[in-house]
C-alpha cells in the first residue's frame, strides 16, 4: 500500500493512482530519451488517420499475415519494457480528478516537505516510475519530472500524494 498514491483536495473524484501498472500503459514514455527528443503536439484524430493509412498500406502491400520484422519488433518492446526508464504524464490523471473550477494550486506531499506548483505548471509533469526496468522502491515510488526538462539530473523524489488547492 506505501506504493499507492491520491490526488485529492478540491476536485470532484479523489484519484488513486497505482505506478505499478502503468508499464502496460500506452502513454509511457522513455526517460532517456524524451527530453533529448522534440515533444510535437499532434491532432489525436489526424494521428489515429495517419495509423489506420499505415496499417492498411502494409495489409495491401504484404496481405494480412505479420511478417516477421513485427514479430521481432514485439520481442524487442518486451525487451526494452524489461531494462527500460519510463514516465508517464501527469495531466490525464489530474484531468480525470476533475479538479474545481477554482483549483489554481497543486500540492506535492513528500516525506520531508510539501511543495506547492501552480496546477498549469503541473499539468506538465511527467511521474518517473522505473528505473532500469525496476520500479522506483528507496526513493520512490514516483519522480517528478518537469516538463522542460529543467530537474532532469535531480527530480522531486519520495512522493507520499497529491492535494489539488
Amino acid at each position: 500500500m506505501e506504493n499507492i498514491l491520491t490526488i485529492s483536495g478540491n476536485v470532484k473524484y479523489t484519484i488513486t493512482l497505482d505506478p505499478s501498472v502503468w508499464i502496460f500503459d500506452d502513454r509511457r514514455v522513455d526517460l532517456t530519451t524524451y527530453f533529448t527528443n522534440k515533444v510535437e503536439t499532434t491532432n489525436a484524430n489526424e494521428a489515429y488517420t495517419k495509423a489506420v493509412s499505415k496499417h492498411w498500406d502494409r495489409e495491401i502491400m504484404e496481405g494480412a499475415i505479420f511478417p516477421p520484422t513485427l514479430k521481432t519488433e514485439r520481442k524487442f518492446e518486451k525487451e526494452k519494457v524489461l531494462t527500460g526508464t519510463f514516465g508517464i504524464p501527469f495531466k490525464p490523471f489530474i484531468l480525470n480528478a476533475e479538479p474545481a473550477p477554482d483549483s489554481k494550486y497543486l500540492v506535492v506531499h513528500t516525506s520531508t516537505e510539501e511543495i506547492e506548483y501552480p496546477l498549469e505548471t503541473a499539468y506538465h509533469f511527467i511521474l518517473g516510475y522505473s528505473k532500469n526496468g525496476k520500479p522506483l522502491s528507496i526513493d520512490g515510488p514516483v519522480h517528478i519530472y518537469f516538463g522542460d526538462g529543467s530537474n532532469q539530473q535531480n527530480p522531486i523524489k519520495n512522493i507520499i500524494g497529491f492535494t489539488i488547492k
